[in-house]
């Protein structure tokens, strides 16, 4: 298939980050006026963009958040917080500029690109992408999600838009979602790639009070047990029990590495969605940039088997990709320090008092 043929070519293309310019970026951090190591993660941040971009910029420049939107048949069980015509109308409102993720990336000088990878119905509005795969998936709970076809073509999607905006000069991508019930999907993928106990995973979603939980739990178990995923076919995990966002989301992580931008992880939703991207191709770990840990339980799960930490906790349960933009201005605050701060000799200090806070 013509399909897993670029997919297979954009995962070949991830290279591996630049040692001599992680090197380079190290020794200028550890010759700053500081204690070593002393501003933690910023500096961790600066050494990996040094390596990403070959050299730390001065900020992360132009940025784009790609939100995908698209429907889930297991929304039939009843297990939605939101009638599935939200999906459509926070598409639109996306682009308006209104949501969530939009007042955050206005506060942040940040784009948002629109995609619908697959609602039930088209929207025909202004500055929304039409990525459009089919219309919703199947019912998890009784029929798989998607053909694998489907998967890899939602996973091209993600990909190409990633790709097309770092060819028009996007330098750093947020990657969102928007498609009521897939908290439910995602679960049931989390449990598929990692054999945890979907029960434990299950949260609340947007918004779900105990007796929809409860059913919730039992959709997601009744899912695993029909698709009977293998954990080592992650393309056979998303077409069972996936749902396009996540397709499009993990192939969109894979295009930014492919070409060499860093891509921010929202929360639960977007953690999955890089879990699977890195179970294709482990290189693009590297290039993957985790915001907030999210109030979702199975969030602080998919980080660990990503081996990734964020840096916020604020409660975040909205999607969206509104996590990205706050992420953005750690980012750029690790360039600042970078390229502001001086070094020892430049602000005339001697740097011997440091050997004993060695000893």
């Amino acid at each position: 298939m013509i399909s897993s043929m670029e997919i297979q070519n954009t995962i070949l293309r991830i290279a591996p980050l630049d040692e001599a310019a992680m090197a380079a970026a190290q020794a200028r951090l550890d010759a700053l006026v500081k204690p070593p190591g002393s501003l933690g993660d910023l500096e961790r941040y600066a050494v990996r963009l040094a390596g990403i971009y070959g050299q730390v910029p001065q900020a992360t420049g132009r940025r784009a958040i790609l939100v995908f939107s698209a429907d889930n048949g297991v929304c039939a069980e009843g297990i939605g917080s939101a009638p599935q015509s939200v999906t459509a109308a926070q598409t639109v409102n996306f682009v308006r500029g209104v949501t969530g993720v939009g007042a955050l990336a206005g506060a942040t000088n940040t784009e948002v690109w629109v995609a619908d990878v697959g609602m039930l119905a088209p929207v025909r509005y202004p500055g929304v992408r039409n990525l459009r795969v089919r219309a919703g998936t199947g019912n998890i709970r009784v029929e798989d999600a998607m053909t694998r076809q489907e998967a890899k073509t939602a996973v091209l999607a993600g990909m190409r838009l990633a790709r097309e905006a770092a060819a028009a000069g996007v330098r750093a991508i947020g990657v969102g979602e928007m498609g009521i019930g897939n908290t439910t999907t995602s679960t049931a993928v989390l449990s598929a790639l990692t054999g945890e106990d979907s029960d434990r995973l299950t949260g609340m979603g947007g918004g779900l009070g105990e007796r929809l939980q409860a059913v919730k739990r039992a959709v997601i178990r009744d899912a695993l047990a029909r698709a009977q995923a293998d954990a080592s076919d992650v393309m056979g995990v998303l077409s069972k029990l996936g749902g396009l966002d996540i397709c499009a989301m993990a192939g969109a992580y894979l295009g930014a590495a492919s070409a060499r931008i860093p891509a921010v992880i929202d929360g639960y939703i977007g953690c999955v969605a890089a879990l699977a991207a890195v179970r294709l191709a482990p290189e693009a770990k590297a290039y993957l940039f985790a915001s907030h840990v999210s109030e979702e339980p199975g969030a602080a799960l998919a980080l660990e088997a990503l081996g990734l930490e964020a840096p916020l906790r604020l409660r975040l349960r909205l999607g969206e990709g509104s996590g990205c933009p706050l992420l953005f201005s750690l980012l750029d605050a690790a360039c600042a320090v970078y390229h502001k701060m001086a070094t020892f000799e430049e602000a005339r200090i001697d740097p011997g008092y440091l050997e004993k806070l060695k000893r």
